[in-house]
This record gives structure tokens, sequence and C-alpha cells, in this order.
């Protein structure tokens, strides 16, 4: 059957441009793939993108040349409370339907009773009022397939101008209109967002009934039920309390941030979705009250191949949650179980971020959870049933963690190679001495982490080899992955603690081939969020990707599927697993574009 293709639309704006490579094919069917590529090469006129581009960084820095301006506000005052330290998360969705990835950011706030912005210790650095931003993607694609991006600041007027300490975000399609929803976790009651398909957003959590007073941090959206309406699991972190904790490290005169295992931990939610724009709180029914820890990474996935979703949480110095489906409104927390409680030590761990993805190729969801510094990252190699081994050392994932902290991370194949890579926004929790010694007003400072799969069961770090932006340390936190322009490769947004949002441009991608799909069912269309798509090749395995925007650390992600196909330019057969458990096929798809595959128009 065949696919739709999807087409950008070119939006004029008057943010800061940057002209990118042109790709081969892109978005356009007219194009050919082929005759733009020698030796894999991309071939096209290069215009520098932004600098370092033209030196070939594997990532470049194109934040302020696109103008994304952001900067986090942490409120830190010198009073080293908890919330300071942990930052927020930032979303990739098409809020307003064109084609391209938009892009929405979490702000902070002033901490502290009586404290004001005068007492801030890292002082705004963006105009007044402190709230969060969303920014419009205006790109621009040319007949010759050069593409030209930037970023108009929308803020003002949208609904989202919220001015309460957010955390993170998650986002998807509440009432199947076909718009994108936006859900806010915050320190106090979470907020739900209705898109209202104008630009404008509408605060709907009191009507919604998913008000849950609280600390949420990462939240999911999935369909649960496989009723064709999203639900959404949110994971709660701790309960504050009313007292403040003084904690030191080192001397009894070094003041420091506490930890989570002084304050008591909470439960998760989960609300189903009734289908009227309101949701029930089944979090006892389903039984996902029953167990409390401090969460700070959600992610939803299939991990036991029985076409119902299941929930991965990651809690910070206490043993990870797999919640998994009885396929009858419940959920059985089985991960000491299945090997994905405790590290292969048999330690709980600082779990902070996390992502499921099919990293060995054999076509199922592994896991990888980063922890804190001294702990090592984990990697959980899932046998296809639903248990798992922590196989982090065997794939050399131990040793080059053990000196950060990780946040935001994904699997995604960063050089289109067929294989799921790893990066990490590496930030610290505790003061580090060295830093703070040399009087540094925010000592959290750590560089980013980027590993690429070898396809042989091993992982190397090319962290130095990936760009400047590298090398920069500073308090990385949440993580967004998507393409941002269209040219079939993943770039990263990456949120930094009290301090500017980073846009990593993928400048390597485009050496190899690409496939790339959104998933979509129902009328209006709309992403089919946990749909399992394989895509079968001549050569190798299938590769299992799955449509998402969950997963991270606080972060929403593109809903579509991007995958590598190396110097594979035809792709014979696609298979997608939808999410109420059917299955369709599409057959001779070509590389490098983007296709729309709707449910129902495919041979089933």
């Amino acid at each position: 059957m065949d696919a739709v293709l999807d087409r950008a639309s070119s939006v004029a704006g008057a943010a800061a441009v940057i002209v990118l490579l042109s790709v081969h094919g892109g978005l356009s069917i007219e194009r050919s793939a082929s005759s733009q590529r020698q030796n894999g090469v991309n071939t096209a006129a290069r215009v520098p993108a932004c600098a370092g581009a033209a030196a070939q960084e594997w990532f470049t820095d194109c934040a302020q040349a696109v103008g994304l301006d952001f900067v986090h506000f942490n409120g830190m005052s010198g009073g080293y409370y908890f919330q300071e330290m942990m930052g927020s998360g930032v979303a990739l969705f098409d809020y307003d339907n064109d084609g391209d990835l938009d892009v929405y950011l979490i702000q902070g706030q002033m901490l502290g009773r009586g404290k004001t912005l005068a007492d801030a210790l890292l002082p705004p650095r963006m105009p007044l009022p402190l709230t969060d931003r969303l920014y419009r993607n205006d790109l621009e694609v040319h007949p010759d397939g050069s593409r030209t991006l930037r970023f108009t600041d929308v803020t003002k007027g949208s609904g989202l101008d919220v001015t309460s300490y957010g955390m993170g975000v998650a986002t998807g399609d509440i009432d199947n209109d076909g718009w994108i929803d936006v859900y806010r976790t915050r320190l106090g009651t979470n907020q739900l967002f209705h898109n209202n398909g104008d630009g404008t957003f509408t605060d709907i959590s009191a009507r919604a009934g998913v008000s849950h007073p609280g600390w949420g941090v990462s939240a999911s959206f999935l369909d649960f039920d496989r009723d064709g309406w999203l639900d959404l699991y949110v994971g709660n972190y701790i309960d504050l309390g009313i007292e403040e904790r003084v904690c030191r490290s080192g001397s009894a005169s070094t003041r420091d941030y506490c930890g989570p295992e002084l304050y008591r931990p909470v439960p998760g939610r989960l609300y189903r979705n009734r289908g009227d724009g309101t949701f029930a709180d089944v979090s006892d029914k389903a039984g996902v009250a029953k167990e409390y820890g401090p969460a700070l990474g959600v992610v939803a996935a299939d991990f036991n191949a029985d076409r119902w979703a299941d929930v991965y949480v990651a809690n910070d110095g206490q043993e990870n949650l797999l919640w998994m489906n009885q396929q009858n409104g419940t959920f059985k927390n089985v991960a000491l179980l299945s090997g994905a409680a405790l590290n292969g030590a048999g330690a709980a761990l600082a779990g902070m971020g996390v992502d499921a993805g099919d990293v060995d190729n054999d076509g199922d969801e592994d896991l990888f959870v980063t922890n804190l510094k001294g702990q090592s990252n984990t990697l959980y190699i899932n046998d296809g049933s639903g248990h798992f081994e922590d196989q982090t050392t065997k794939w050399g994932l131990a040793a080059a963690s053990l000196p950060y902290t990780g946040f935001g991370t994904l699997f995604f194949d960063y050089d289109n190679d067929g294989w799921l890579d790893i990066l990490v926004a590496n930030g610290a929790v505790f003061v580090i001495k060295a830093l703070a010694d040399a009087k540094d007003p925010h000592p959290l400072k750590e560089r980013k982490s980027l590993y690429r799969n070898l396809g042989n069961g091993r992982f190397t770090e090319v962290s130095s080899r990936a760009g400047a932006v590298f090398q920069l340390t500073e308090v990385g936190r949440g993580a967004a992955f998507g393409d941002l322009d269209n040219d079939g490769d993943m770039d990263v947004v990456v949120t930094n603690n009290g301090g500017p949002v980073r846009l990593l441009l993928n400048n390597v991608g485009s050496r190899n081939h690409w496939l790339g799909l959104r998933l979509v069912g129902g009328s209006p269309p709309r992403d089919a969020l946990g749909a399992r798509v394989g895509v079968f090749r001549r050569d190798g395995p299938p590769l299992w990707r799955r449509a998402r925007t969950d997963g991270s650390y606080a972060s929403a992600q593109d809903p579509r599927v991007l995958v590598g196909l190396g110097a594979a330019t035809v792709v014979p057969r696609v298979q997608v697993i939808w999410p109420n458990g059917s299955v369709e096929e599409w057959t001779n798809l070509s590389a490098d574009r983007w296709l729309t595959l709707t449910q129902g128009s495919g041979k089933k």
C-alpha cells in the first residue's frame, strides 16, 4: 500500500536565521536521493550552519543562531533549597500542525520565603517576567533542498506563559482532535493545557481531573487500556514537607544540597482518559499507588511482547519500578523479579533519566538508566520476555560514566547506521569542591557524553569527537530528541540548570540513508503513541522502533520514528503493530524521506 508523504510548511519569521545543508530527498518527493550523494556523502552545496559546522563537527550548538535564547532560572539564593538543583525539561512538538517541531521550555522561579530577584546568585539573563517559553519553528525548505531554520518566540498570549516553578513536560493529543496538548509538571499542582488549534492553549487542569498536588517531574502519555484515548502516568518525586533541611558535605562547615533519602517518597499517579476531556484517577484501582518511590524518569513500552503498554519508573535512591500491564486495567510491579529494580550488584541507584529501545537489534525493548556520579549508568538487556540483565560493564558503559551524574538521555541513531547510540546530559547534584574552591557560583558543572553503538555488543565513548558543545561544562538536565530541520537525522535540545538552552544540530546523520515515519490513526489523524514499527531490510535483522514522546528526564520527544538505514536505499517491508494490537504492512518504501503511515491504509 502507498504511504502518504509529509510536507512541511514554510512560514516567514522574524527570528535569527540559519541556513542548513541540503539533504537527499528530505520532504520533496520530486528530488532524487541518489543524485546528491557520492560514496555515501552528501555532495549538495553546503552553507555553514553556524560556528563549527564548516569544520564538520558531528553536532554544533546553534541555539542562539536560530533564535532559541532561553536561559533557565533556578531561584538559588544561598539557601541550598533542594528544588533549585534539579532543573527542568523541554518539549519538541508540532503545536501548529505545520509539519515541523516547535520548542517549549520550562522555567523556574525565585525560591525562599521573602526572597526577591535581587537575592538571586544567578540573576535572570532574559527579559522579565520569568515564564515558560514557546518557540515556533519557521523552517523553510528551498527548491534546491537547502533549508533555513529559525525560531520565533510566540510565548506572549499563547497561554503557555506560565509563571510557577516548572519541572517537566509531556505531550499528546488527549481529546483526539488532531492537535497536541501539553501536560506540565511542577512544584505544586500539575497543569494540563488544551491546544485550541489557533496558536493558543487553555489550562483545563481542574476540569480534566489531573491536578493532583505534589512534586511531579516526568510523565508519560500512553493508551494502557487500548481504547484509543491517551491515558497519563505521572512520576512524583518526594514530599518536601514544610521543614527546611540542612545538609553538609566534607567538613561540618560545608553546606551542600540534601538527598531524597531525607524526605518521604510518594507514589505515582495513573489517570484513565474518559474520552470526554476528563480523566479518572485510577491509581489505587490499577495498583500503582501501592509502591512509593522518588521518581525522576518515566517511560512506557511493551516490555514482554504482549502488545500492551507497560511502564518503567527510574527512582532516585530506591528500587526502580516495572509496572507490567495485566490487560485488565491493573498493573503489577515485577521490577525485582525481572532484574530491572537494582543493578547487577544488587544495589538501588540514584536513577534520573531513562529510556527504552532495541539497543541490540533483537526485536525487544532494552532499558538505560542514568545515575549518580560514582555509580555508573545502567544498561539492562531484555531477553524478549520482559526479563533483564545488567550488562553495563559488558557493553563498555560503566567506567566511562562513573565520573558524571546523568540526567536527560535517549537511545537514538545519531549517525543513521542502524544501531541505537546514547547521549547523556550530565550535571552534578552535590557541590563539586574544585569548582567551589574556584568561586564558581554554580559548582555543579559537568560535560555531556555521547556513546556510539559499535554493533558488536559494545559502546565506545566518542564525546571528544562530537563537537565543541560536548566540551562545555554545564549543569545538564533535560534532553529532547527530534529532527528539527526535517533533514533525516536526530537533533537534540538540552536544558541546563541555571544556564542557556543548547540546540545540538546533527551534521553527521546525512552520511547514511534513513527512513522517517509518522504513525497516525483516527480522523482527524493523530500520532499513534505506543505503535511499534519494524523496518525489514534486505541485509540484517529488522529494526524495531516505537512512536512515543516520553523518556529522558522531564522532557517530551519527537513522536515520529526515524530509522537509520546505513547504505540501504530501499526498504522491502515495513510492519506496524498499532496500539490496539492490530498489525499492518507496507512494501517497497524508498529511503531518505519522511512518510506518514495511517492506520487502516496498510495490508493486513
